[in-house]
Order: C-alpha cells, then structure tokens, then sequence
C-alpha cells in the first residue's frame, strides 16, 4: 500500500521576506537615523533595476498581445471600455475624498509654520498644458520615449507596431516571435530582481524614517489618518463593489496581488510594482492582451489614489488657512481636477504641481504645500498602493466586461491563490 508523499515544506515566501525588510527597515531608520540616511543609494539602485525591465517588458508584452487579436475593431472597443471605468473609477475617488476631508477636517488646527515656501512657489509656477499633452502622446523618436519612460508614447507606438506586425501575416512572424520571447525573458528576468526586494524595501524604509523620523507623523496624524481611512474606504466602497457586480471574489484578487502591493507601498514606486503585478495578474487569468493595455495604460489615466489625494489636499489647505471653501467651490474643483489628474503621472511630482496649480486657481494659499511635504512620503506609500490595486481591478473589470475571464478560469485562479 503506498503512501502519499508529504508535500515538500516551503521556505519563508517573497512577500513575508518583503514584509520582515520592511518592519526592520522602521525599527533600523528609528534606531540609527545617521546610518540609515546612508542607505539610500541601495534603494535607489533596487528601484533603478525594476525601472529598467519596464520599458522592454511593456513594448514586448503589448506587441504579442495586439499582433495575437491583430484587430483596431475588437482593439477600439477595449479602449472605450477601459477609459469609461477610468473615468467612473476616478471621479468617484475624487468624491470619497472630498467627503472625507469635509468630515475630519484634518487642517483645523494644524500650526501653519514650516512650510517650505520655496517648494510651493516652484510647484505653482509649473503647469499643465492639455493641448500640449495630447500632442505629446505621439512620439517623435521611440528610442527618446523609451529612455524618458513616456508610458503614453511607448503604448502609442507598440500599438501601431503591433496591428502592422499582425496585418503582415507571415513576414510579420518573426517580430512577433521576437517580441513573445523578449516578454519571457522580461518576466525571468523580473524574478531574478524580486528577489532583491526585502533588501531594497529595508534600505528605503530605513531611509525614509532615519531621514524624515518618526516624530513628524504626530502634528500631520489628522492628514495622515484621513487620506488612509479615504484610501480604505475608496477601495472597499468602489472596487470591492465592482467586483462584487463582475462575480470576482475581491479577497481572492487582493491575495494574488500582496506582492506588488507590498512592493508597491514599500517603494511608493508605481513602476516599481509593474512586472510583477502583470505576471500575477496573468496567473489569476486575465488574458494577456488585457492586461499589457489596460495596466500602462491606467498608471497614466487611472491613478485613483493619486486622484483622491488631490482632492483632500486642496481642501486641507483651505482649512489650514481657514479660507472659506464652500461645496459649490469644491463641486467646481472636481470638475477641475478630472481633467488636470489625467495623463500627468511621467511628470515628477506629478500630485504636487497639480495640487499647486489647483489651489492657485481657487485662490487658496500655495504655501501650503509646504505643510504637505513633511509626511509626503508616508502619503505616497498608501496612494501608490491604492493606485496598484485599482489599476489591477480594472483590468479584471474589463476583462470581464469583454467575456475574456470565465468563471472556470477564475475557479482555478482561487484555488492557486492559496497555494501561492
């Protein structure tokens, strides 16, 4: 009679390791300030390796997954639907922002000594121009996006490559081999770094408190409270929701998803949790094609922590200043603020300028920025996770949307979510 072999045991997985290095790299930052401030390179060079998959693992990912439908109809059609739960995704964002700022009004009482004016001015001198941003969707030299990073431009571009790759039939083949064989090695390549990641999360959590220290968090705890709570309540009330409508188990999605999400709040780095957030996705069944187009394509158009941040700053600042800031006026500034949010994700500090530059508008002291600041980076973690987890939803949305994830498929995505 024979026995059934025990399973092997497993060692300690990815996402306990990048769990350990963070809550180390906190104990570490608060124990030896001076040291942990000397980490920051090491960080930085974790960061700087994942960037550099990006940009190859998109172009070749994307260009296997159009050259696969090889169709602008079926093509335009995932468009749409990915830009309209977009826009549904972000406007609510901006409205789960505002209720909560206009609730806890965080800003009441805060000193307004220690902003840093200089930064605020600079902030508020930049603007967006949305005529020019839309001309600068098209590139004029790929190798040039590709070394800026210029998401919308390198879509743009492995779109066309794509459809033309697939409407060449066979003399088209070889590219298209090419590029699914880039994608692969993009992905191994991806595993070899994430095995990196505990070290690169201790060194820049380490920093990021030796620096800033843990002393800050105590005056800006009312800001810092409210954007969490804001995050947590976006995600639960709208994706949780929306997955409920599409038959997909959130619980189940969010499992799949811990890695990137950790990476992603350990780094505050969207790009950071890029690879392997498609590789994860992919594994719980969404089919390629869906997710090289909607996941790029979101970290420009859908950045709903992002979205909501700036909602709940603006208004944090009037209340700081105690700058009358009626619900007409804040009504007026979402519709503002759903146009300025769009497409504004490869500027740095991208939230910043848009904050400046709305606050400005609405006449409403610049300076405040400068409050921000202090705990910036605390917020950035939590806003860059929640931007991950909605960029993820929406590509299962879609996916579902498109009948291209069966209940079958995902039956058997959830039995791998507990095994992994």
């Amino acid at each position: 009679m024979s026995h059934p072999q025990a399973a092997p045991k497993k060692g300690m997985g990815l996402t306990t390791q990048i769990f350990i290095g963070l809550i180390l790299g906190v104990i570490f930052g608060y124990a030896f300030p001076k040291y942990a401030v000397e980490l920051k390179p090491v960080g930085d060079m974790f960061i700087r390796m994942i960037k550099m998959i990006v940009v190859p693992l998109v172009f070749s990912s994307l260009v296997m997954g159009i050259a696969g439908t090889g169709d602008f109809k079926k093509l335009g059609r995932l468009g749409a639907k990915t830009i309209l739960w977009f826009e549904i995704a972000t406007t609510l964002a901006l409205i789960v922002g505002l209720v909560v700022v206009n609730v806890f009004q965080p800003g009441v009482g805060v000193n307004v000594t220690g902003g840093d004016a200089s930064v605020a001015a600079a902030a508020a001198n930049k603007s967006i121009d949305m005529t020019q941003m839309l001309v600068n969707i098209v590139p004029t030299n790929i190798v040039d996006a590709m070394g800026r990073g210029d998401m919308l431009q390198i879509i743009l571009f492995s779109t066309f490559f794509g459809v033309a790759a697939a409407a060449m039939g066979a003399k088209g083949r070889p590219a298209v081999d090419m590029c699914i064989s880039v994608a692969e090695i993009m992905f191994k390549f991806t595993w070899y770094v994430m095995k990196l990641a505990p070290i690169g999360v201790f060194a820049l959590i380490a920093f990021t408190v030796g620096k800033f220290g843990l002393g800050m968090l105590i005056p800006l705890g009312k800001l810092i409270g409210s954007l969490y709570f804001a995050l947590i309540a976006f995600v639960f009330l709208v994706l949780f929701s929306a997955s409920f409508v599409i038959r997909v188990n959130f619980f189940h999605l969010l499992r799949a998803l811990k890695e990137p999400i950790l990476i992603a709040f350990s780094t505050a780095s969207s790009e950071a949790a890029l690879p392997i957030a498609m590789e994860k996705l992919e594994k719980f069944g969404v089919p390629k094609h869906i997710i090289t187009f909607v996941l790029p394509t979101g970290y420009t158009f859908n950045l709903d922590g992002s979205t909501l941040y700036s909602a709940l700053a603006v208004v944090f600042i009037a209340q700081v200043y105690g700058v009358p800031f009626d619900i007409s006026q804040q009504i007026l500034m979402v519709l503002t603020l759903m146009l300025s949010t769009k497409g504004i994700a490869a500027v740095p500090g991208a939230s910043l300028i848009v904050i400046a530059g709305t606050a400005a508008a609405f006449g409403l002291p610049v300076e405040g920025i400068g409050i921000i600041l202090g705990v910036d980076r605390i917020l950035d973690m939590a806003r860059t996770a929640c931007n991950l987890i909605g960029n993820c939803v929406a590509a299962v949305v879609v996916a579902r949307w498109e009948k291209e994830l069966p209940d079958d498929v995902l039956q058997v995505a959830y039995a791998q979510s507990y095994e992994d």
